[in-house]
C-alpha cells in the first residue's frame, strides 16, 4: 500500500507519435501506481525501437500488453477481466499475442502460462529490455517468461517515451525495488531488493525533459528517502562499500539540491516517502528550495503501535507524530497525505480507535484509504489469519474516510483568501471556462480562463472551496515562468 494508486488513471493506453517506419501495433494498458505508469513508458521505448506504434483500438494490435498490479485484490480481478476481453479478441484474431508485465506477472507466472494458458508473455518489472527477444520466443510458437529480478537493473541508459499527454508533467524513476518487508505488501516480492539509479542519468532524463518545455517532474520510487548512489548495486550492500564509495555516495537531499539548483523554474514532485526513512535534511532542502512542492505522501498504515508491529512498520506512532511536529515547523506550509489500512489481522476497536486519534492529531489534507485484503505469498498473507468480519472492515474504513473527508474540508477552507502558485495543468471537467492544475500543497486548484495557457504559472486568490478542490481568481504570472 506504499503506492498512490489514482483510480481516474485505471487501465489508461498509451499512445505515442508513430513511427513511418514501423508496421507492428502495440496496445498496451497500465493498472496500480505511478511506477508502472513509468514503466509502461518504458517498455514503449523499447518496443518502439523494434517496430512497434501504438493503437488504442484493441482489435487492430499485433501485440497486447497489460501493466499490472498486485497490491490489492481488486485491481488483480480488474485485469483478469481485461484478460477474458483481450482472449475473446484473440479468437477473431488469433495472430494477436497478449502478455502480462509488472508485479501480477511476476507472482502468477505458472498460473497465466501453464495453467490457464491465457497469455503468450509474461515478463516481470526487471526484464523489459528482453522483451525483444522474449516476442521473437513468441513468434517462433513457444510461450515467453522472464520473472528474474535484478540487483542493479534501473533502466537509468533508457529515455522513456513519454505519454502524449499535455507535455507538462512527467514521472522520473529513481529507485527500484523496497527493502521494507511490510507484512502486507507484495513489492518486495515482485519488484525486489531497492536499488538507485546513477545521479547523472536522472540529471540527463529531467534536462530531456526541460528541452521539450515540460515544467513539472515527480521523482519516483517505492521508498525515495533511501535513495542511496554509491557506484550501483543494492542498498543493502552499501555497508560493505569502500571508503571511497562511501565518501562519494549521493543521498535524497543530496540528488534533490541537485535537481532543484539545476532546473530552478522546474517544479519538482517525489513520491513515496517512508517515516523511517525520512531526515530532517530532507525537509530543510524543501523548505530551502521554492521550486520543491510542498507537499509530503507519508503513509502511516495504523495509529496502533501494536498493529504497527505486526505490520512490521520500522516506526512507533510516537516516532511518527514526532516527525509529523518536525514538518509542521519546518515546512509551515507544507501539505500531508497519508495510507490507510482498516481491519488489518486481530486490529481490535482500540487500535482502529488509535487510527482516529492519530488522524485527528495531523489532520491530513487528503490519503488513501482502504480495507485490509490479504495479499499470496506476503508475510501477513502466510503467517496471518485474515479474522476481521468484513462488516467490521467496511465499517471502520467508512468511520476512516468520514474523518478524512472532515479533516480535508478543514485543509482546504485554510487557502481562503490566500494566493497560491498554480501549474496549469489542462481545462477543467466540469466548465471549459476554466482551467484547472495543482499548486504547490498538490490540491487541485480551478479559476477562470483569462488570457492565461496550459504550462503557465499562474498566481491564483483562493475564494471558496470544496472538500478536495480550491477555487479562485488569477491575480497574474508567477515568478517561475
Amino acid at each position: 500500500m506504499e503506492k498512490i494508486i489514482e483510480e481516474s488513471k485505471q487501465g489508461e493506453s498509451l499512445i505515442l507519435e508513430n513511427k513511418p517506419e514501423n508496421t507492428k501495433k502495440l496496445f498496451i494498458e497500465s493498472y496500480g501506481c505511478a511506477m508502472n505508469f513509468s514503466d509502461s513508458e518504458i517498455v514503449a521505448s523499447i518496443l518502439s525501437g523494434n517496430g512497434y506504434n501504438t493503437t488504442q483500438i484493441l482489435e487492430e494490435a499485433d501485440l497486447v500488453l497489460v501493466n499490472t498490479c498486485s497490491i490489492r485484490d481488486k485491481a488483480e480481478q480488474t485485469i483478469r477481466k481485461r484478460l477474458e476481453k483481450y482472449n475473446a479478441v484473440k479468437r477473431i484474431n488469433p495472430k494477436m499475442k497478449v502478455g502480462v508485465l509488472g508485479c501480477m506477472a511476476e507472482r502468477l507466472k505458472d498460473k497465466f502460462l501453464e495453467e490457464e494458458k491465457i497469455v503468450d508473455l509474461v515478463v516481470g518489472p526487471d526484464a523489459y529490455k528482453d522483451l525483444p527477444n522474449l516476442l521473437a520466443e513468441v513468434e517462433e510458437g513457444r510461450d515467453a517468461i522472464n520473472v528474474i529480478l535484478s540487483k542493479d537493473e534501473t533502466y537509468g541508459d533508457i529515455s522513456p517515451v513519454r505519454l502524449m499527454s499535455n507535455g507538462i508533467t512527467a514521472l522520473v524513476s529513481i529507485t527500484r525495488g523496497c527493502d521494507n518487508m511490510c507484512t502486507f505488501c507484495v513489492v518486495p516480492f515482485t519488484r525486489g531488493r531497492e536499488r538507485s539509479r546513477e545521479p547523472q542519468s536522472i540529471m540527463s532524463e529531467i534536462q530531456d525533459l526541460w528541452n521539450k518545455g515540460f515544467k513539472e517532474i515527480t521523482l519516483l520510487g517505492q521508498n525515495v528517502d533511501s535513495f542511496l548512489w554509491y557506484g550501483g548495486g543494492l542498498k543493502k550492500d552499501f555497508a560493505t562499500a569502500s571508503e571511497m564509495q562511501k565518501a562519494t555516495a549521493v543521498d535524497f537531499d543530496q540528488l534533490l539540491e541537485m535537481v532543484a539548483v539545476g532546473f530552478p523554474k522546474m517544479r519538482i514532485r517525489f513520491s513515496t516517502s517512508n517515516p523511517q526513512d525520512m531526515h530532517e535534511s530532507v525537509l530543510h532542502v524543501i523548505a530551502k528550495h521554492p521550486n520543491i512542492c510542498k507537499h509530503i505522501h507519508l503513509p502511516v498504515q495504523s495509529g496502533s503501535n501494536r498493529i504497527l508491529k505486526e505490520m512490521n512498520r520500522l516506526h512507533t506512532r510516537e516516532e511518527y507524530m514526532t516527525l509529523i511536529d518536525k514538518i509542521r515547523r519546518i515546512i509551515p506550509n507544507g501539505s500531508i497525505s497519508q495510507d490507510m489500512i482498516s481491519g488489518f489481522p486481530t486490529e481490535t476497536e482500540e487500535d482502529h480507535q488509535d487510527t482516529l486519534s492519530l488522524m485527528d492529531y495531523v489532520k491530513y489534507n487528503f490519503g488513501y484509504m482502504y480495507s485490509y485484503s490479504e495479499r499470496p505469498g506476503t508475510l501477513a498473507g502466510r503467517k496471518m489469519e485474515d479474522d476481521v468480519p468484513e462488516e467490521t472492515k467496511a465499517r471502520r474504513l467508512q468511520e476512516i474516510v468520514d474523518l478524512q473527508q472532515k479533516h480535508a474540508w478543514f485543509r482546504s477552507e485554510e487557502f481562503i483568501g490566500q494566493t497560491v502558485e498554480v501549474l496549469v495543468e489542462k481545462v477543467s471537467k466540469k466548465s471549459t471556462e476554466e482551467f484547472s492544475g495543482r499548486n504547490s500543497q498538490s490540491i487541485t486548484v480551478v479559476f477562470p480562463k483569462e488570457n492565461y495557457k496550459i504550462g503557465n504559472f499562474v498566481n491564483v486568490r483562493i475564494t471558496s472551496c470544496t472538500s478536495g478542490t480550491l477555487k479562485g481568481e488569477a491575480v497574474g504570472l508567477s515568478e517561475m515562468n
